[in-house]
Formats: structure tokens, C-alpha cells, sequence
């Protein structure tokens, strides 16, 4: 029998960062953040939007498996970029060599988000199309002394000064890119039957 889930319980966050819960928080819906301990290896040949879809549903669901009842959220952002799958760059070196692939080219972010409870899940993907300028290294360098993307997945924050690297973004909700689609996760909420303000 599956687990009633309880709609007073705050929702749960599968996911330690902070710009994540940021986000979440817009949606004045009460939640608390858990990591999910998932291990985010791609898998061979796996295409970025799987992975993305992937990683989003285990997250939720390692975490629902650890609280019966509760409605857990996960999230997972995969950029690709022609045949490359970028993560978050860690280092300046890494960042500065992602950023300079980029220039002048698109590239595509798939973020998914998952809703998991009693047994269920529900689930959504936006994919956002960021058209970079033509970058030089000199401006790469200025960009990431002033702003120090290395947990960012792409190498920049476009809430910040990471806008000034495009030329145009393309997306239905713009928090996407941010790192979780809040039109998708106030439908996946609204689909659930969770109590929203």
C-alpha cells in the first residue's frame, strides 16, 4: 500500500543548493532541503535531456524513498554544447576553457524537474537555447575575476553579470536557466494537488 501523503508537511528540496532553494522560496510555498546522495555520472551514449530527466528523478525519489508521505522536488540542469556534456567547471582553467568553446555558438540547457510522492512521479523538462557572442579570451578573464562562476553549470550566472555573454536566450520560463523552471514546478505542485498560496 502506498503511503498517504501528508499535504501540512513542507514540501522537501532533493538538492543543496543554494540557488535552487532561492528560487523555490519565490513560490512562498513552505519546504525544507535535503541532499539526495545521487551519484550524477552519465552513463554511456546517454543523450543530455535523458541524463537531465534522469538525474531529476533520482534525486526525488532517493529522497522520498528516506520520508514516506512527503512530496519531494528534484531538479537537474545538463548543458550540451554540440557533443559535450558541460558540468559545473570547479576551477578558473575549466571555466575559461567551457566559456571560449561557447563564444559565438548556442548552446542548449535542459533542466528537469521531478515531483515525487506516495509511490508517484510526475515530472517536466524546459529546455532553454543561449546564443553566446563572440567571446575573447581578455573578456573572459575580466568576466570571471569579476564574477567567479566555478559552481555554476555553463561557467557563468545569468542572474548576474553572466547576461552580458549572450546575445539572446530563448526559453519559456525564465528561471530555467537559473537552475529550476518555476512555471514547471508550480504545474507539477498544481498537478499533485499540493496546497498553493
Amino acid at each position: 500500500m502506498k503511503p498517504a501523503i501528508s499535504q501540512a508537511a513542507p514540501l522537501l528540496l532533493a538538492s543543496t543548493s543554494r540557488y535552487r532553494a532561492e528560487l523555490l522560496a519565490r513560490l512562498e510555498v513552505p519546504f525544507e532541503a535535503v541532499a539526495p546522495g545521487v551519484d550524477e555520472t552519465p552513463t554511456a551514449s546517454e543523450a543530455p535531456a535523458d541524463l537531465a530527466r534522469r538525474l531529476a528523478r533520482a534525486k526525488a525519489q532517493a529522497v522520498a524513498d528516506r520520508h514516506p508521505g512527503r512530496w519531494v522536488l528534484g531538479s537537474d540542469q545538463v548543458p550540451a554544447f554540440e557533443d559535450r556534456v558541460f558540468g559545473k567547471p570547479g576551477d578558473r582553467a575549466t571555466a575559461i576553457e567551457q566559456l571560449l568553446a561557447c563564444s559565438g555558438k548556442s548552446v542548449l540547457f535542459h533542466t528537469a524537474v521531478a515531483l515525487a510522492g506516495g509511490g508517484r512521479v510526475i515530472e517536466q523538462l524546459d529546455t532553454t537555447v543561449v546564443r553566446f557572442r563572440a567571446l575573447t579570451r581578455a573578456e573572459v578573464e575580466r568576466y570571471l575575476d569579476a564574477e567567479p562562476a566555478y559552481d555554476s553549470a555553463g561557467s557563468f550566472k545569468v542572474e548576474g553579470l553572466g547576461i552580458t555573454l549572450f546575445e539572446a536566450i530563448e526559453s519559456r520560463d525564465p528561471t530555467a536557466l537559473i537552475g529550476l523552471p518555476l512555471m514547471a514546478v508550480r504545474r507539477l505542485l498544481a498537478d499533485a494537488g499540493y496546497p498553493l498560496p
